[in-house]
């Protein structure tokens, strides 16, 4: 017999492949959950570094976008899935396995990937970023939720509409029970506009841009398969995969990334009905500018001037990037609109777009639904009050406020303008029949923008005009 040592048995266990796409979607949702980042800003770096560092190209950097995106949009019902598929409970699951589980969750039930695909995927993106414990772990789970589709799924995690239809919702669509049970009030109606309003919320926004009047006209942005919007006279909607800064006006900054939502707010405005000067308008909460640059814009096109205050520098310094060549005259301030650094009654129009939840534009932060909390509007209500009342005393008698929000919710929306309004000096403008060509806007006369019914985020808009 031989002596030698025998030669250690070799592994047939090939090395995990690493899959630039997964692991930049896997490291994008970690920054989600660990830092509370949001999607929109830790994604873009991590797709450029991709494409210097591996040759990502543009199919692949959709499907990253795709991956982190529709993670996050159906996190609940992921998580209901993955819950009837482990012997513990969720919370116990380590928040790096249970993101490369939902990774591999939207894939099955959310993507056209094929099921092999979808789990050999994971399963190496697990090994690669886990360890080979814990991606033994994945698979075992990926295979149990492969075993359905999505419907399959839902008959089975979700309640019953006939037995508590508000979780129905939730599970089904995505959305946290308050987050559901707060819009179903806001919207009114039955089941069938709170699911289309849902179902909107889960659907991927269109990217729509902003002719800025003076500077850029819609026709020059209608290149390719852009379509113009359907409600703004200076939208256009980009074709699926459009890519804003490949347009020289947006590079240049006569155009810009706009919600057609948001145009709507300050269109408004400047078409609110005024009688007396109209030279001096405000943006009381400026950043990060969209609406400051159309507004600055519109002033220009008038002969008037607008002030863009916004009160933390680096957004101030954000507004006056999207403000610079406006051909009219301007000013950015950085100052706090419930501690102004203007005179009462200096302006004759003025827009606050208050800090509020967010809850009109989970399209396109869809994690925010997960992160905010019943409480949050008890924390907003007092800045927002406080803004409207001093955005009133900005104007002159007579003069114009418009207070808008990216939030339906009451109490964020009409409570905070009924407040303010109990306490005199202002009356209510209906603001309808300055959107003419936009129906469905609600019983007045504040009006109330929808996803599934406008196509644009959920904006609230009251106009108030100062009477003494």
């Amino acid at each position: 017999m031989s002596s030698r040592p025998r030669r250690p048995a070799r592994s047939h266990r090939r090395p995990p492949r690493k899959d630039p796409v997964r692991t930049i979607a896997f490291e994008a949702l970690r920054a989600v959950d660990e830092r509370d980042a949001y999607a929109n800003l830790v994604l873009p770096p991590l797709l450029r570094k991709a494409r210097e560092r591996d040759g990502l190209d543009g199919r692949d950097a959709a499907l990253a976008t795709e991956l982190v995106y529709g993670t996050l949009r159906r996190q609940g019902t992921y998580d209901a899935v993955i819950a009837a598929c482990v012997d513990r409970p969720l919370r116990e699951v380590d928040p790096p396995v249970l993101d490369v589980l939902s990774l591999g969750a939207h894939q099955l039930l959310g993507t056209r990937i094929p099921a092999h695909a979808a789990v050999s995927t994971t399963v190496d993106l697990a090994r690669s970023v886990l360890g080979d414990g814990r991606a033994r772990f994945v698979n075992a789970v990926l295979r149990k939720i492969a075993a359905d589709d999505l419907d399959g799924w839902l008959a089975r995690v979700a309640p019953r509409w006939d037995e508590d239809p508000e979780e129905h919702l939730a599970v089904v669509h995505a959305h946290p029970r308050w987050v559901v049970s707060a819009l179903w009030d806001a919207l009114g109606g039955g089941r069938e506009e709170i699911e289309a309003l849902l179902a909107a919320d889960n659907a991927r926004p269109e990217v729509t841009l902003v002719a800025r009047p003076g500077r850029a006209t819609r026709e020059e942005l209608l290149t390719g398969d852009a379509e113009p919007g359907r409600w703004s006279p200076y939208a256009v909607r980009l074709a699926e995969g459009g890519d804003p800064g490949t347009i020289d006006a947006v590079a240049e900054g006569r155009a810009g990334v706009q919600d057609e939502g948001s145009q709507l707010v300050a269109l408004a405005l400047a078409n609110a009905p005024l009688e007396g000067d109209d030279r001096r308008w405000l943006d009381g909460c400026a950043g990060p500018g969209g609406k400051a640059a159309l507004l600055a814009a519109l002033a220009a096109g008038r002969g008037a001037a607008l002030v863009a205050a916004e009160r933390q520098p680096h957004r101030a310094r954000l507004v006056a990037g999207a403000l610079r060549g406006n051909p009219g005259p301007y000013q950015v301030v950085t100052a706090d609109g419930t501690r102004p650094a203007w005179r009462p009654g200096t302006f004759d129009r003025a827009l606050v777009d208050v800090p509020c939840t967010g809850l009109g534009a989970l399209r396109r932060r869809p994690e925010a639904r997960w992160r905010r909390r019943p409480e949050d509007l008890a924390g907003f209500a007092p800045l927002q009050r406080a803004l409207l009342t001093e955005a009133l005393r900005a104007v002159r008698p007579g003069g114009v406020v418009g207070y808008a929000t990216c939030s339906p919710h009451p109490a964020e929306t009409r409570a905070v303008v009924q407040d303010v309004l109990r306490h005199g000096g202002a009356e209510p403008i209906d603001a309808r029949p300055l959107l003419p060509d936009v129906p469905d806007l609600g019983d007045g006369p504040d009006i109330q923008l929808w996803p599934h019914r406008h196509g644009t985020d959920a904006m609230y808009l009251a106009l108030l005009r100062r009477t003494a």
